[in-house]
This record gives structure tokens, sequence and C-alpha cells, in this order.
């Protein structure tokens, strides 16, 4: 990996947010990679459940100040930093006080999807572009971890094709067990096509389901990772049949070595 520049876009992250397979995972990939040689990026979004003077994150007013359309709203674009200590490695949040200072990540206190879930996750994957292009840092693999993140993959391959920072990047998205009940907001479809993406992307969309949305990122992927046991027939039949490199499941303390072979046999080559 050295040498090699590697983007993370991760629904959640530890220490930020507490421990699950997803959160775990969008920080032992990175960290491999760092020790490794690799550079890397990480951004998340900021949950206003993440404590910021713990963590001690800071607005990086360079890379602040745009705003992101967003179903025709202008909605203004917050980067904030933090560093995970005894790593030395940086995170990037993805920041705004419509979407994000609710002091809860995806769910209300009953449980209940947020039912701007669907724009929020429009305004991370624009607002992860968008930064990356200021940061005018070119990675050779974008890893899409958790369900936040997944129309990333979409927006590179359709809303960003030709920006020629992205032109040799490859996309990988890693398949967890858990996501969500229920479904995103079912006009999801329609916010997206407001960017330009053409119907044809966006059939999986009607009924945007975690399953639906997954399948939309992985459409767009070069490779796909799973990282979890149990995750559904359904899901692991429609990865098989997309004639893609997949990298089977491992466990957490095999993972190096096979995550780090992935990258470099299947996914870079």
């Amino acid at each position: 990996m050295n040498g090699k520049k590697i983007l993370f876009v991760s629904s959640e992250l530890v220490p930020y947010l507490p421990e699950n397979e997803v959160s775990l995972m969008s920080y032992e990939a990175p960290r491999m990679v760092n020790s490794k040689g690799g550079q890397i990026r990480i951004f998340m979004p900021r949950y206003g459940n993440i404590n910021e003077r713990r963590h001690q994150l800071h607005e990086v007013i360079r890379l602040s100040g745009m705003n992101l359309v967003i179903n025709d709203m202008d909605m203004p674009l917050i980067i904030k930093v933090a560093s995970i200590p005894k790593e030395r490695i940086q995170v990037y949040f993805i920041d705004n006080e419509e979407y994000f200072k609710r002091k809860a990540t995806f769910t209300d206190e009953n449980g209940e999807l947020f039912p701007d879930n669907d724009e929020r996750a429009i305004f991370f994957a624009k607002g992860v572009v968008e930064t990356v292009k200021k940061l005018n840092w070119a990675p050779d693999i974008i890893h899409v971890h958790g369900w936040m993140a997944f129309l990333l993959p979409m927006y590179l391959r359709k809303v960003y094709a030709d920006e020629p920072l992205f032109a040799d990047s490859k996309i990988v998205t890693s398949i967890y067990g858990v996501g969500f009940d229920g479904h995103l907001n079912k006009d999801l479809g329609k916010k997206i096509a407001f960017d330009k993406v053409g119907d044809d992307n966006l059939s999986g969309l009607d009924n945007p389901t975690y399953n639906n949305l997954l399948k939309v990122a992985v459409d767009h992927s070069d490779a796909v990772i799973l990282a979890a046991e149990d995750i559904p027939d359904d899901l692991t039949e429609y990865v098989a049949n997309l004639k893609k490199p997949v990298l089977p499941y491992v466990p957490l303390q095999e993972f190096e070595e096979a995550y780090a072979n992935f990258y470099n046999t299947e996914v870079l080559n």
C-alpha cells in the first residue's frame, strides 16, 4: 500500500460513535493502510451526538463556506476536522445545521428514521466530493462504508463523471449485516434526478430500502467487500451476478493481509 491514496467514506466511525461492525471496520481499514505506508483521508457526517469538545473538532474555514444545492435549495457546507490521537489519523466531518445538528444519527427517540435522511445522504455524498476537490487530492481507491455513504458511487460515476480528479479512482463498497428497516423518503429518486442523473440509474430507488440503496452503490462500484458473516442471500447473489471482484468475508483478526491484497491485486489492477 506504500504511496497509494485511499479515501474512506463512512456513515460511522469509532471513536466518534459507538462501536459496531461498520464503525469499527471504518477505523481499522484506514489504520491498516496508514501503517503500511498508504496515504488516507476519512470522511463522515458530523452528527449532533458527536461531542465536539471531547474530540477536539474544529472548523476548517478554507474548506467551508460553499453552498450545495439539494432539491433546489441552497444548503451551506461546513467542514470540520479532528485527529484520532494514537493513530495520528485525521478525520474530515461533513456538517450542516439543518441536517446534522440534531442529537442523533439516523433515527428519532422512537426509533423512526428521520424523514430527511434521503437529503442528508445526498448532501453527504456531494459534500465529500466537493471537499476532496478543494483538497486537490486524487484518490487511487474510494472505499465506501455504511448506508449514509451509499449514494457516493453513483454521484461519482454520473454527476462527477467528467471530474479529472477522480478519473482513475476505483470505487469499493463494503457490505455489512446492519442496515435499516423501512425506507427513505419516496421522493429520493426525484431529488437525485435534480442533479441530472438519468432515469436508468434511478429505477432501483423507486422504493429506497436499505437493500435497494446498497444495490445502487455496488452497481456503480468497481469492487465489493463482504464485511460481515450475516449478509442476506439475495444481496450475496446480486453481488455474485455483477461479475466484479468480490472479497469474501474475513474475520477482523485476519483482515489486514486480505484487504491489502484485494486492494493491490483486484481493485488496482
